[in-house]
């Protein structure tokens, strides 16, 4: 682990530091991908049966969740548990209805009224990954901005046996179809259609390798997704307050999702870090995924700065998919934040909080995409129109601006559709 330490970088070396593992997703995983594709697009249910059989080591015997499932699922999960969820869909579905975005209706001139209005997004398809770790989370943070938005088909794919926390969860939020469906072949089903499996308008949820690149096919042919993917990942900037057992839990609950994730923490305190260290080799030994965290921590970071103004500096230069700021009055640096994921201030707000529960959601940019992308909300569910209404007068006192501009721009019909309701007017 010392060997993560860095200190006294001048700035080629911080951005060596600070360079993140390349994504090859390469040739072979994109010839698979396309021949899935292929497979889906041309055979169907068939091709997923057969998918299911290949990848999940599954016969199915029906692609849809039946209702049944859903009852036995419910009696599956302790009292304690469905009331964990229940307080998480509280949280998050109180936050995002406070997104709905306010009515836009503005006169820009005498007689001329501009709108913005949304409608949702008609058909989404969530995915849901399963593996080593059965995200049930994921589907509260796609499927209740999905509900609230108001998008009349809501279609959820996971990879077979679905465990009882997805399917009570979906359940729970509304979800209208469930089909256990797995990886690249449910991207595909939900993007083109299949005999069980509606075709969507937009795709949301994470996935591996494959789901990543199935993503970037089906975008290619029209149907639109949530967000560019890459591994997961965290920055902690602390400096000598804060407690380190707290700092080491935070950097391992990231590394633990994946030997592709990557922590980074930036402090000013050599103190600090010589604690954390100790801490996160303390820590490793009581968690069932520590050979995950291990791998995830050979390309992990522990930067020494001067102050913490560097830090700031640094991670937004780095732009983490979660920025954890743990110093006393963390606060007072959020301004200065320009580009992060999710942003978690002071001690006693890990990560975990927003994975699950606080009502934030935890779909976000990963691998720097935080520059130009937000983390999931109900805008993505929505897409917006703008609408104008011109009155007469309002016409007059700007068709001779538009004519104008259109003769300029050689663009004779846009002046005439101007010129012969003038004409009409009399004008």
């Amino acid at each position: 682990m010392k060997t993560l330490i860095w200190k006294n970088l001048n700035q080629a070396e911080r951005q060596t530091a600070l360079t993140r593992p390349a994504q090859t997703l390469g040739d072979e995983i994109s010839q698979i991908v396309t021949d899935i594709k292929n497979q889906v697009v041309n055979q169907g249910d068939t091709a997923l049966f057969a998918l299911a059989e290949k990848f999940d080591k599954v016969k199915l015997d029906s692609l849809k969740i039946a209702p049944s499932e859903f009852d036995n699922a419910q009696n599956a999960l302790s009292d304690e548990l469905k009331a964990a969820i229940d307080t998480a869909y509280a949280n998050i579905h109180k936050f995002h209805t406070a997104q709905i975005p306010a009515p836009i209706d503005t006169q820009t001139m005498a007689g001329v009224r501009c709108q913005v209005t949304t409608r949702p997004i008609e058909k989404v398809g969530l995915y849901i990954p399963a593996g080593s770790a059965p995200l049930f989370s994921t589907v509260l943070m796609l499927a209740i901005p999905a509900k609230i938005a108001g998008c009349k088909k809501i279609v959820l794919c996971s990879p077979a046996p679905i465990c009882a926390e997805i399917l009570y969860t979906a359940k729970r939020c509304g979800v209208d179809e469930i089909f256990a469906v797995g990886g690249a072949g449910a991207i595909c089903a939900m993007a083109y259609g299949t005999e069980s499996i509606p075709k969507v308008d937009k795709i949301f949820g994470p996935g591996n390798a494959f789901v990543t690149e199935a993503k970037r096919q089906v975008l290619l042919t029209g149907t639109a997704i949530d967000m560019p993917a890459g591994p997961s990942e965290v920055l902690v900037i602390a400096n000598e307050f804060a407690n380190p057992a707290f700092v080491a839990s935070d950097l391992l609950s990231q590394a633990e999702h994946g030997a592709d994730s990557q922590v980074i923490l930036l402090t000013d305190s050599q103190s600090l870090a010589d604690k954390v260290l100790s801490e996160i080799e303390s820590q490793l030994q009581t968690l069932p995924r520590a050979e995950t965290a291990k791998q995830a921590l050979a390309k992990s970071r522990i930067i020494i700065t001067d102050n913490l103004q560097e830090c700031v500096a640094i991670s937004n230069s780095y732009a983490p998919e979660h920025l954890i700021i743990n110093t006393d009055n963390p606060r007072q640096y959020l301004d200065d934040i320009s580009h992060a994921g999710s942003v978690f201030l002071g001690a006693y707000t890990p990560e975990s909080m927003g994975d699950y529960a606080s009502g934030t959601n935890h779909t976000l940019p990963t691998y720097g995409y935080a520059r130009t992308q937000s983390s999931l909300g109900l805008a993505d569910f929505y897409k917006r129109m703008t609408v104008q209404e011109l009155s007469i007068d309002g016409f007059k006192n700007l068709a001779n601006t538009v004519a104008i501009m259109a003769s300029a721009e050689q663009l004779d019909a846009h002046k005439l559709a101007v010129e012969v309701r003038l004409k009409e007017l009399g004008e």
